[in-house]
């Protein structure tokens, strides 16, 4: 990860991070509100985020950036972000361009439902 990044002091200094230096950042549907997936990123993948129009975030398992999409074609254009109240979790507004999962569905909360909606 990034030690130095060229994310905008102000908004570095108010993130509130794991001790590893991440922030969770949930993707959203920008039309629709449909949660598609959470992520993590740190300064660099936030600022990558907030500057090329595209999802970026931090891979914890291959420890390297990945952008949303540059694989498998299902990008996701940035369409607004935001902190929660807290400023310890990212709100990332997308178009989601196909499946937003890495097993190929829409979304990562449409397969193991624990309780179904009333």
């Amino acid at each position: 990860m990034s030690q130095e990044t060229p994310l905008d002091p102000a908004l570095a200094a108010r993130l509130k991070r794991t001790p590893d230096g991440l922030v969770p950042a949930i993707a959203q549907q920008y039309d629709t509100g449909e949660v598609l997936m959470l992520g993590w990123m740190d300064d660099e993948a936030l600022h990558r985020t907030l500057t090329s129009g595209r999802a970026t975030y931090w891979s914890r398992s291959r420890r390297e950036y990945w952008v949303k999409g540059d694989t498998s074609g299902h990008v996701q254009w940035v369409k607004s972000v935001a902190l929660d109240c807290d400023a310890d979790t990212v709100l990332v507004k997308v178009d989601q361009v196909g499946a937003a999962c890495h097993t190929g569905t829409r979304t990562c909360f449409d397969t193991d439902v624990v309780l179904p909606a009333q």
